[in-house]
């Protein structure tokens, strides 16, 4: 049986990224994230717009009708372009109402139902499952993006530890990425057997993996060049 992460820390983590996004004012929103190219409000409606696209993809598991995450990439560009510039306030209810229809979607789902695999808009099949998955991963790692208080060291423990796994496995399995050994200062994990030794907190090797930080307070990461993940 496919494991799927509880609706309680999605709620959490939501909950934690609405108390930020309260505080911002519309001039806050116009200001740049930590992403390229983006405002914080480029950001939170990513993040409304995906809430969204796990609830399609979650009644397409339920009802087994294909509600497909997005109808193109370049739609779902043209989505978080349009709603951008919104206020401060549309954005806060948008995050939270589509917030609260994916978890209505969530609760909806039989057992069996996050077994049965759908497809993202990329093309990648998985089973429904993932989608749960990948939502808390867009709250936590967006929430960072925004660049208003929110950092790395705030994740989750038991959430930095499993997604730091999975990515130093998915940098294994690439081409393009250079062969790391990583080693956590903080529980004393060791991952990787490659030639390129870096060390420091689990938070901050996750978010120099994922690109969310330079690497200065690791040590071993200094001229090394990572591939863009996610």
């Amino acid at each position: 049986m496919t494991s799927v992460e509880p609706l309680a820390a999605i709620q959490s983590a939501t909950g934690d990224l609405l108390t930020t996004t309260a505080r911002l004012t519309d001039d806050d929103l116009r200001g740049p994230s930590l992403l390229p190219g983006w405002t914080r409000g480029h950001v939170l409606t990513h993040v409304a717009r995906n809430a969204d696209g796990g609830t399609r993809l979650l009644t397409w598991a339920r009802t087994g009708i294909e509600t497909h995450e997005y109808p193109s990439m370049k739609a779902r560009a043209a989505e978080i372009e349009d709603g951008a510039g919104r206020p401060a306030a549309t954005l806060l209810a948008d995050v939270g109402e589509s917030a609260r229809r994916f978890a209505e979607a969530y609760s909806l789902m039989p057992g069996d139902a996050w077994e049965r695999t759908v497809q993202w808009t990329s093309g990648v099949r998985h089973p429904a499952a993932l989608a749960a998955d990948a939502r808390l991963t867009e709250v936590l790692v967006h929430h960072v993006d925004l660049d208003a208080g929110f950092t790395p060291g705030d994740w989750p423990p038991e959430f930095t530890a499993r997604t730091l796994v999975s990515v130093a496995r998915s940098f294994e399995q690439r081409g393009d990425a250079p062969r790391l050994r990583l080693h956590a200062t903080d529980t004393g994990a060791e991952l990787g057997s490659g030639e390129v030794v870096v060390s420091g907190t689990e938070a901050s090797l996750l978010a120099w993996l994922m690109g969310r930080s330079a690497g200065r307070d690791l040590d071993g990461a200094e001229g090394t060049t990572l591939p863009f993940l996610y």
